[in-house]
């Protein structure tokens, strides 16, 4: 597998001390300081390669094709066809947020933080994402939307412990 696995190896000169990598795909991302000499970054590319290949064991990383097919499953168990056509992807670029939905462009990008979690964490922040599709805000009829999701409240928990989102987004009343 180390043979398909594609190394980006990203030097720093803020970072002082740690060294980072994240997987996404076929593309290992290995994040170290500026000041390492080539011996010491290949050493930590290996490390951080074998670490990513055991993790991607237990917890197999998903790609843009499989998050399609589940979007896609998705739109059509909780919201019946009323979606139409939508593009769906993983993007590198949120530190902040799970993920992001333009309505007018039928988009949606999702967190590859995401890919490290459980399925049904994935699942709703699908689902919240494509109600964005039919609701551009959050307000109590998209709400209405994401909670047909069986999950929701389980996996807002799971998020909210991990720090990803707000308690304070969803009404208490949704009646």
């Amino acid at each position: 597998m180390n043979d398909e696995l594609k190394i980006r190896l990203v030097r720093s000169e803020r970072r002082k001390n740690t060294i980072s990598a994240r997987l996404v795909g076929d593309t290992l991302t290995v994040m170290v300081p500026a000041g390492l000499t080539a011996e010491e970054e290949q050493s930590w590319v290996e490390r951080m390669t074998k670490r990513a290949l055991r993790s991607a064991g237990r917890t197999k990383t998903r790609s843009d094709e499989e998050l399609i097919r589940r979007a896609k499953d998705l739109a059509e168990r909780y919201f019946a066809g009323r979606l139409g056509e939508f593009s769906i992807r993983y993007v590198t670029n949120q530190d902040h947020r799970y993920g992001s939905c333009t309505p007018s462009q039928h988009s949606i990008r999702i967190s590859d933080r995401l890919t490290e979690m459980p399925a049904w964490v994935l699942d709703y922040v699908i689902v919240h994402e494509l109600a964005h599709l039919i609701e551009a805000n959050h307000a109590k009829q998209f709400w209405r939307l994401v909670n047909r999701y069986p999950l929701t409240e389980r996996a807002r928990g799971f998020l909210i412990a991990k720090g990803m989102e707000s308690a304070e987004e969803a009404p208490d009343d949704l009646e």
